[in-house]
């Protein structure tokens, strides 16, 4: 609960409304100052004070004496709390910050509120959920109070993420004595890292565009930076008999929380003004890694009865499941039959075959010119569809490897898959799965090659012919819907939605 003293000399009938920001932070010393002062940024509603609560999750570095220097530097009311023995990771971190102020049902002792916080819990307004690696934009804040309080029945507005360019490793001289300091921070990198960060940058626009075309309600409020109001998390605290709003029944806790929300008839919109900048996953690995606990947590959420909540977006969802095993299937096929028809000598080339082509540069060039921050290079290589079918491969591996450790029941510890990849503890087989596939491939050519005369013949060629002719027809099928599916989506970036 919040301590007495820190509200000495406010009289016991008034206290000006306030904002409280939640931060866990768990071996954030790198962090942590540039995101105390994105608030410290902050043009605050008038009449509204703003707190911050800093929770120091089973911290093993400078994080407590770094926050504790930005809050003095950045003149912020802060407060930080220590975690003790916490077993939920961010999610224990949470409510450690939220039973501080609304008090612990699981205390044995569980005292009433004495007047002071009694009167501290009246003026708190709004609750800002916040990563400590993220940084509001200046009038972020503001935005996200104005979008909460527009309606009675919002329960949380989430700030639009973009995630920050690293800056030229070029720029760093190799004299300079904090060379490998720097590197290791994640501010800068090199061309594949820039390259990959756009990536999901571009992700995260065609994302935020398409929740806004259709009425900016959201299905889940980002952890990175979302503002919610106080009484729809205590009815969800209430309606589930919890001893915080978020829980660690599921991977994806903001998630889970926002379908909560949901059913208890709270709106989950997304702010169109408020900005956030956030940290890209810097490797392949550590984007595995992220993107299959989040996609698993999903899978989780529409498959476990267990949890027992829904989402009014929960079609949207399982189309989006769908249409990724569309893709697969199209891009498998596809291969099987390219190589099947070129080792028998019956590959037609038809110019029909340029509409889906064109369609899906067209798509992504706009998407790209649409990122914030985009280079000219981005441009051109999303034209080229080099970059996203490059990325798309890699979504569909993870979504693969998600459902297949779904059907066999092989439950994996997501939030520490994570850590231990984002701290260099696992190690990514990139080279190892790309080797593999060259040397696939090359044994394919190769017995291509040496059997060409038997598998040209006209006997083999009358045998295959008949399952070529309906994998492509299955396949021109399948094409014509997901051009169709491009299209739409080329319609719905035409307004003037931004990410």
């Amino acid at each position: 609960m919040v301590a007495e003293e820190k509200i000495k000399g406010v009289k016991n009938s008034y206290m000006l409304p306030r904002i409280v920001a939640f931060i866990p932070a768990h071996n954030e010393e790198k962090s942590i100052r540039d995101c105390l002062a994105g608030l410290g940024d902050q043009v605050l509603p008038k009449g509204v004070q703003l707190d911050v609560i800093v929770i120091a999750d089973n911290c093993s570095d400078q994080t407590v004496t770094k926050a504790k220097e930005a809050g003095e530097e950045f003149n912020l009311n802060l407060t930080v709390v220590k975690t003790e023995n916490n077993k939920q990771r961010k999610v224990g971190a949470l409510n450690t910050a939220w039973k501080r102020i609304y008090g612990d049902h699981l205390d044995l002792y569980n005292l009433p509120l004495t007047p002071y916080q009694q009167k501290y819990k009246e003026s708190v307004k709004a609750i800002l959920g916040m990563d400590a690696d993220s940084r509001l934009a200046p009038n972020a804040l503001i935005h996200l109070w104005e979008g909460l309080m527009s309606t009675r029945n919002i329960g949380g507005v989430m700030a639009k993420y973009t995630m920050r360019m690293p800056k030229r490793k070029s720029s760093i001289s190799k004299y300079d004595v904090d060379y490998e300091d720097k590197l290791a921070s994640g501010e800068y990198g090199g061309p594949v890292t820039r390259w990959w960060t756009h990536q999901q940058k571009q992700d995260m626009a065609s994302w935020l565009i398409d929740l806004q075309y259709h009425g900016g309600s959201t299905y889940v409020l980002g952890g990175q930076a979302t503002l919610f109001r106080p009484e729809a998390l205590q009815e969800v605290v209430d309606v589930n008999k919890l001893d915080g709003p978020w829980q660690n029944d599921s991977d994806v806790e903001d998630m889970l929380l926002t379908w909560q929300l949901q059913r208890n008839k709270w709106k989950t919109l997304i702010s169109p003004n408020a900005r956030c900048f956030v940290d890209a996953m810097k490797t392949y690995h550590t984007y595995r890694q992220q993107r299959n606990k989040w996609k698993s947590g999903t899978v989780d959420l529409l498959t476990n009865q267990d949890i027992g909540v829904k989402s009014r977006h929960r079609g949207k969802l399982w189309r989006s499941q769908l249409k990724t095993l569309m893709e697969l299937i199209v891009r498998i096929l596809f291969l099987s039959l390219l190589i099947l028809s070129l080792a028998t000598d019956q590959f037609y080339w038809h110019w029909i075959w340029l509409i889906p082509i064109v369609s899906a540069s067209l798509l992504n060039i706009i998407l790209a010119l649409k990122t914030p921050m985009h280079r000219p290079i981005d441009v051109i290589l999303a034209g080229l569809l080099i970059s996203p079918e490059i990325y798309l491969w890699v979504n569909l591996i993870t979504s693969s490897q998600v459902w297949l450790e779904k059907l066999s029941a092989n439950k994996k510890d997501g939030w520490a898959n994570q850590y231990n990849a984002e701290s260099g503890k696992t190690k990514s087989k990139l080279l190892e799965g790309i080797l593999i596939i060259i040397a696939i491939f090359t044994s394919i050519l190769f017995l291509c090659i040496y059997f060409r005369d038997f598998l040209t013949s006209a006997s083999v060629q009358a045998a295959v012919q008949p399952y070529l002719m309906t994998g492509w027809v299955i396949l021109t099928l399948l094409t014509i819907y997901a051009t169709i599916i491009m299209l739409y989506q080329i319609w719905t970036l035409r307004g003037k939605y931004t990410a």
